[in-house]
């Protein structure tokens, strides 16, 4: 039997991002086993019926230690479990896991790049220094045989391919993990001063402040808006916002701060706006595209993966990232039109049933899957019966 091993740096990724795809593989008569550090999760992946096998991975730092520990801990994985094919998601998993499944003789690896990383989108000096490096690492990793790579958007894609790091033959574009339009559906706006959500980890770069300062303006303005904070700080992340920080936004009326939810089909059945301003750009920002599920119009910045999700005056708009000002005239101009707010959410709907549902996403990456496990050899395996 043929054995898919998926490694992602946390549980919660695994867990709301890629079930459909471990399901999808299980339905091929394959054997698939999830590997991440140990979160609630993790214990959820489990009780759900998955393998799950415990990696350590610390995601904040360039320690080199603590990444030799990992690169240890995947070749340990990966020649104990011996997979036909292996596929990492985020940057680390991707960098050594890659390794390690070159050293462990693993046939077949696909690496997801999810977004350029903390090291690509930042300009100051720690960001320009590390650039370089983390470039060769990605070539060294990328340009592997057996190795294919998948984008989530146009832009990140031809970034990669400028600077060499992989070949055209060994690459796929699939737009992000899918959404499941059976949960995230169609709901009647709620009743009450409109309310603009931005559901992400709650980091500088995912523009909140920007945020914070544009729903002041907009009040400031005459025009009601509640804007509602969902995620968690992330402590892995040198952009995260402390918690005091959210908690003083809540205590002066700027925002009202969620914290983690899992129920976010109610969270925008809730709200009447999804934003994302952020700052740099993504990989194919999740959130706006539950939201256009939802039929609620987005507001994001004219930046990678956010142009892949918002056709800007269709089903919501592009503003300049780090201009609270533009964001605040857009943020006003929904509050104040609930027609084309509606409008804008029946096109985000259509748009998610056309490119962006869970069995579209899942089988493009089946089909690369099948492209690669035959070159490695997984024909003998079974997989073409």
């Amino acid at each position: 039997m043929t054995k898919v091993l998926i490694l992602a740096n946390t549980g919660w990724y695994l867990y709301n991002y890629r079930q459909p795809l471990a399901r999808a593989l299980q339905a091929e008569g394959m054997q698939v086993v999830l590997a991440s550090p140990p979160d609630r999760y993790a214990d959820a992946l489990q009780q759900a019926g998955f393998d799950w096998r415990r990696i350590d991975l610390s995601r904040r730092g360039t320690n080199p230690f603590a990444d030799l520990a990992f690169l240890a801990a995947c070749l340990r994985l990966y020649r104990r479990e011996r997979p036909n094919l292996v596929h990492h998601f985020t940057v680390k998993p991707v960098i050594y896991g890659t390794w390690a499944a070159r050293l462990a003789g693993v046939p077949a690896v696909i690496n997801s790049i999810t977004g350029l990383g903390y090291t690509f989108v930042k300009r100051e000096r720690r960001g320009r220094l590390l650039r370089p490096i983390v470039r060769r690492l990605y070539q060294s990793a990328l340009g592997s045989r057996g190795s294919w790579t998948i984008f989530q958007n146009l832009e990140d894609r031809d970034s990669f391919l400028e600077l060499g790091v992989v070949a055209p033959d060994r690459m796929s574009l699939i737009a992000g993990s899918g959404v499941d339009l059976e949960r995230f559906r169609l709901a009647p706006e709620p009743e009450g001063p409109p309310v603009v959500v931005l559901a992400a980890r709650m980091l500088w770069d995912k523009g909140i402040g920007e945020l914070i300062e544009a729903g002041r303006c907009v009040r400031e303005g005459g025009t009601a808006v509640r804007v509602q904070l969902v995620g968690a700080p992330d402590s892995g992340n040198p952009a995260s916002i402390p918690e005091r920080q959210l908690v003083e936004w809540q205590e002066a009326g700027l925002a009202e701060w969620l914290g983690h939810r899992d129920d976010m089909p109610d969270i925008y059945a809730a709200c009447h706006i999804v934003a994302l301003p952020t700052t740099y750009g993504e990989g194919l920002p999740r959130s706006l595209v539950e939201a256009g599920a939802c039929g609620r119009p987005v507001i994001a910045t004219d930046v990678s993966g956010c142009r892949e999700v918002v056709q800007h005056g269709v089903n919501g708009w592009l503003v300049p990232p780090n201009d609270p000002a533009a964001l605040a005239d857009a943020l006003a101009r929904l509050c104040t039109d609930g027609d084309l707010r509606r409008s804008m959410g029946s096109r985000g709907r259509q748009l998610a049933e056309a490119r962006f549902s869970d069995a579209a996403i899942t089988e493009a990456t089946l089909d690369l899957y099948r492209r690669a496990l035959p070159a490695a050899g997984a024909a003998r395996a079974g997989w073409l019966g």
